[in-house]
């Protein structure tokens, strides 16, 4: 995500006062961690079972060679640590269950990211790392790194311990303390930056991995393997540094911990040792304080252990908090389907991320049974207007309508069922030929998608295939032909009977029998009331079609009637929009 999209989400936040998902996701399972909150406080208090023994047993069991009194306490200290451990497992599971239910709340939400912000100019690897955020989040949740943090508040407890034995024995605590807490700045400093650089790195690596799986074809055919390799291997290589520099950092300050704790340990026993000698305190105290210093210093040691985790986890969140801030649509009612007109007022285009615009004071104006074929040279900005109109795209300045209500107005689940696009990448996730022209509705009928591919012309190429509908086409489509790409492409534009259908170069992988299914299809959606637009270099495609716009040096240049217009372009073009003729309905 660029700072201008991150500044941009965090000030719609603002303006708006309200949360963004993770956070009302974390709200809710306030009460879940509050829970676990109580079972740490528990835990905790039975950690002191350790030290009150051994002080029990010295200076009462050694002085008075009670061994009634001995199995007493055992069978306490048994107990007492029986319900510990019980507990201990109970948080642990606790915290597994609220990441997991964390993850239920923003999985989906993370998933829709991950499906619009390429639209606003988001990178491969930025529209993912959501999806990558809330695994890390409930990852995180499930691993030791919580449970330290629930006790580290506890530290004042068994440090207070120390003092109640005796004064000196708590500054000791005091000291080793501090110095500890100072080893966890150091690694929030140290780790943050490094783990920080890992995860870029390793995201980068990922990504070139997922591109070179896409377009394994092409890499294989013109022998491209042994330079993808070398790439890779760059890669990797930068990625395995970083995170042996970041783990190098971590393990340091950890290892540097851990025998801090322990030197502090003896240190107590050997203050212990000699106030004991001075008979200040008694032996069983010695031992009491040294394992009390010992409990009050392990969550530290271990939260430094797990910081590397905590960090990536906290970015997480604060990522999560601003990438799914999804553009706020307010609709308030469901509109009806529209079947008049579609309107383009004075429309400003720019790609997502981009300030300047590719087409500029763009206006149409189609009634119900128009079809519109937007021509062009290459690079004029035919697909950018296709993607204005079915609302991809958010337009700079004007609006697009749909019978006098612009798109903003419809919600984006609302205005899908309205619409049929086929761009020109086509886009066909993974899935059976029935699944793709139903858009993966799992609701939709035998009926409705049989409709779907007899109006594109592709129910008998589908049914002579081994399994019919079926069949499974692979991602982007890759277990079929380019032709057959196109009609699967074109029946899932035409399901559902949408009354704006927009085609982006739909006869580029046709032959002459896709070209008459194509021609058909348009003429289908123009003859139930439908407005079809297509995008088109082909002549042929124009005679399916009673309008023709001409996009040309960054605007509209000449719409109107189809003969009109071509009659037009057989004389100089003006350097202002020409509007001949408003369309009607096809007879």
């Amino acid at each position: 995500m660029t700072k201008d999209e991150a500044a941009w989400r965090a000030e719609q936040l603002a303006e708006t006062g309200t949360m963004s998902p993770a956070r009302v996701a974390l709200r809710r399972r306030l009460p879940d961690l509050g829970w676990v909150g109580l079972f740490s406080s528990a835990i905790n208090l039975l950690m002191l079972t350790g030290s009150i023994y051994m002080l029990q047993v010295y200076d009462r069991v050694l002085v008075s060679r009670s061994l009634e009194t001995l199995a007493v306490l055992s069978l306490l200290a048994l107990a007492a640590f029986a319900l510990q451990g019980g507990l201990d497992v109970l948080r642990a599971r606790m915290l597994s269950r609220v990441g997991a239910r964390i993850d239920e709340d923003l999985a989906p939400k993370a998933f829709r990211a991950a499906t619009w912000l390429p639209l606003r100019g988001a990178s491969a690897a930025e529209a993912l790392q959501p999806v990558r955020d809330a695994d890390q989040l409930r990852n995180f949740l499930g691993g030791n790194g919580p449970a330290a943090l629930f006790d580290m508040p506890f530290m004042p407890l068994f440090v207070a311990g120390c003092f109640l034995l005796h004064p000196l024995l708590g500054w000791c605590a005091v000291g080793g303390a501090a110095v500890i807490i100072g080893l966890t700045g150091l690694t929030e400093v140290f780790v943050r930056k490094r783990a920080g650089e890992a995860n870029a790195l390793g995201l980068k690596r990922q990504v070139f991995a997922d591109a070179a799986r896409r377009h394994a074809e092409a890499i294989n055919a013109m022998g491209m393997g042994a330079a993808m390799s070398a790439r890779w291997n760059a890669l990797s290589s930068a990625a395995r540094a970083a995170a042996v520099l970041a783990s190098d950092g971590q393990a340091d300050l950890g290892g540097t911990a851990r025998i801090f704790r322990m030197i502090l340990q003896s240190a107590i026993l050997g203050l212990g040792a000699y106030l004991a000698v001075r008979q200040e305190i008694s032996g069983g105290a010695m031992i009491a304080a040294s394992i009390m210093a010992s409990r009050a210093l392990a969550p530290v040691e271990t939260a430094i252990a797990n910081w590397r985790g905590f960090v990536s986890a906290r970015d997480a969140y604060r990522r999560l908090n601003l990438s799914l801030a999804e553009p706020l649509e307010s609709v308030a009612v469901d509109l009806p389907a529209p079947t008049r007109s579609l309107q383009l007022e004075a429309a400003s285009v720019a790609a997502p991320g981009r300030s300047e615009p590719i087409l500029s004071n763009a206006g149409l104006r189609l009634v119900a049974g128009c079809g519109l074929a937007i021509i062009g040279p290459s690079g004029s900005g035919k697909s950018s207007l296709a993607r204005a109109l079915v609302g991809l795209w958010p337009l700079a300045k004007g609006e697009v309508r749909l019978d006098g209500a612009a798109l903003s107005q419809w919600g984006r689940e609302g205005l899908g069922p309205h619409v049929g696009y086929l761009p020109q990448d086509l886009a066909l996730p993974d899935g059976t030929i029935a699944e793709t022209i139903a858009r993966f509705d799992a609701s939709a009928s035998s009926e409705a998608v049989i409709r779907a591919a007899r109006a594109a012309g592709a129910h008998e190429l589908i049914v002579s295939l081994p399994d019919g509908y079926g069949t499974r086409i692979g991602d982007g489509g890759s277990f079929l032909s380019a032709g057959q790409r196109q009609r699967l492409g074109l029946a899932r534009a035409l399901y559902g009977d949408p009354f704006l259908v927009v085609l982006d170069e739909p006869s580029s992988n046709l032959d002459a029998e896709g070209d008459e299914a194509l021609s058909r299809a348009i003429a289908g959606v123009r003859q139930r009331g439908g407005i079809a637009i297509v995008v088109t270099h082909r002549p042929s495609t124009l005679a399916s079609v009673d309008q023709v716009a001409l996009v040309m040096d960054g605007t509209i240049k000449l719409v109107g009637a189809r003969d009109e217009v071509l009659r037009q372009l057989s004389q100089p073009v003006s350097s202002a929009p020409i509007h001949v003729v408003a369309g009607g309905r096809a007879k």
